[in-house]
């Protein structure tokens, strides 16, 4: 299965378009259940049982009992082709407006929403590379090695929802955006040589935008503030700010001005003491060219 796969053929459910809902996320369950209300009323409308639906779009009977019963997050393609077959007139396909704004887990769609009014992003991780950072491929080798083990599903879920949030390298103007990363996770081969050195060069390629500033932390550089876990601070457009740490506040989102003040006093000095911009990137050609 595949994200964003043209070809999708009726089969296996590993091999048909979209998500389970989150049991735990009231607002999506609400929307997939509206959606698929109104895919099977239309069905009806005309005549069609599901299996003969499900033939003529291209997809599972399964498959279109779950997506009308809200129990599965339809792709925008399965819901283009359904508005064809039932001539709704362009009314089904429009149903992606909001059908989006629920397709990936809750927590990844509250961090997507901070980073998404972000103007200034700094961040600081020391055990993987960071999400924003991260090829496809290098994003879906971590997600399978989770245990207990994702399902294959679960892990293209997951994937997708990570690089839609890399939209923010697309923005205009372009948000103010600085990560340190730690040694250790340039040279850790995460999903076989090759995935990794498609990482490094990705980096190469991020580091090297006006607005982004990419800086490692050598493994000899000895302690700093950042040991505790990442730290992630936002600014955003109305003058605000956010921020995040594994080693403070549970890991949860502070807005709290004193705290958002110690986690840029520690940021601060994570970046002082990491290697330049220009070292760094010359660091990463140096990883790289040691495969």
């Amino acid at each position: 299965m595949t994200v964003d796969g043209e070809a999708v053929r009726a089969g296996s459910e590993a091999d048909e378009p979209g998500w389970e809902v989150d049991p735990d996320d009231e607002w999506g369950i609400a929307v997939i259940t509206t959606v698929g209300r109104q895919l099977k009323l239309r069905r009806e409308a005309v005549g069609m049982r599901a299996a003969e639906f499900g033939a003529a779009v291209g997809y599972g009977e399964d498959l279109v009992y779950k997506v009308e019963g809200g129990k599965r997050i339809p792709r925008q393609e399965y819901l283009d082709r359904a508005d064809e077959v039932l001539g709704a007139g362009g009314l089904i396909s429009a149903t992606w407006e909001d059908v989006k704004r629920v397709r990936y887990p809750k927590s990844v769609r509250a961090l997507a929403a901070l980073e998404a009014k972000a103007v200034e992003l700094g961040v600081y991780v020391g055990l993987s590379i960071h999400g924003l950072l991260q090829t496809p491929e290098h994003a879906r080798a971590l997600f399978e090695a989770w245990l207990p083990p994702y399902s294959e599903e679960e892990s293209e879920s997951l994937v997708a929802a990570r690089m839609a949030r890399k939209s923010i390298f697309e923005r205009s103007p372009a948000p103010a955006l600085s990560f340190v990363l730690e040694e250790a996770t340039l040279r850790r081969r995460v999903g076989g040589t090759m995935v990794w050195r498609q990482q490094l060069e990705h980096l190469l390629e991020v580091g090297k935008l006006r607005n982004v500033t990419l800086q490692v932390m050598p493994t000899g550089a000895g302690a700093h503030p950042g040991l505790d876990g990442r730290i992630e601070v936002l600014k955003l457009a109305d003058g605000t700010a956010a921020g995040r740490s594994d080693g403070a506040f549970s890991g949860r989102p502070t807005f709290d001005p004193k705290q958002l003040r110690i986690l840029e006093l520690r940021y601060g000095a994570i970046r002082a003491q990491a290697l330049t911009p220009r070292e760094s990137l010359a660091f990463i050609e140096q990883v790289l060219g040691e495969t």
